[in-house]
């Protein structure tokens, strides 16, 4: 593998500019990011859908699972496309009540724990973080969109820049197992 990677070193090198790339473009018109993922969202699952309908209509004996799949699909993909907006609000709201149920849970389990384990706390505060990213996303979802979208972007930038710097470490190592 490290043969690999330091034959490649220039890949991972590109891959880690991509990544920046795309967060440092991702911060700086996030709005247009979150509609991007949406309209994204929408044209693979509008393709999915077409997929699963040409497959049912094939000889086989779950062709109307493909086929109310591939209808399925096609419906969600051209609401994606039609309506981008409302898509990104519905997902929001599947991550806030998601969030909402995963800190009541983790803040439950730190009451129940706290004579068990030690520094519960660290659960509790996890829970409550979750808890107020879901209450956040629920009172202000267009605010909670593009904080998601800073989120994502910031880890990509983080990553990379490890990945450049991954890039030419293994450069250097290429070059130390090659004969002179």
């Amino acid at each position: 593998m490290l043969e690999l990677l330091s034959r490649r070193w220039h890949l991972v090198v590109l891959r880690g500019v991509v990544a920046v790339l795309f967060g440092i473009l991702a911060i700086a018109w996030p709005g247009i990011t979150v509609l991007a993922l949406a309209l994204l969202f929408g044209i693979y699952t509008l393709l999915d859908g077409i997929t699963s309908i040409v497959m049912g209509v094939g000889q086989g004996t779950d062709r109307a699972y493909l086929i109310t799949l591939g209808v399925l699909g096609v419906a969600a993909g051209v609401i994606a496309l039609v309506w981008p907006r409302i898509t990104v609000i519905a997902l929001l709201v599947v991550i806030a009540v998601w969030a909402i149920v995963a800190g009541v849970m983790q803040i439950a389990a730190a009451i129940r724990l706290r004579k068990v384990i030690r520094d519960e706390w660290f659960l509790a505060l996890s829970g409550i973080v979750a808890l107020v990213l879901g209450l956040l996303l629920i009172v202000q979802p267009a605010a909670g969109a593009i904080a998601l979208v800073i989120a994502i972007a910031t880890f990509a930038v983080v990553w990379g820049l490890i990945l450049v710097v991954l890039g030419f470490r293994l450069r250097t190592l290429a070059s130390a197992d090659r004969p002179a």
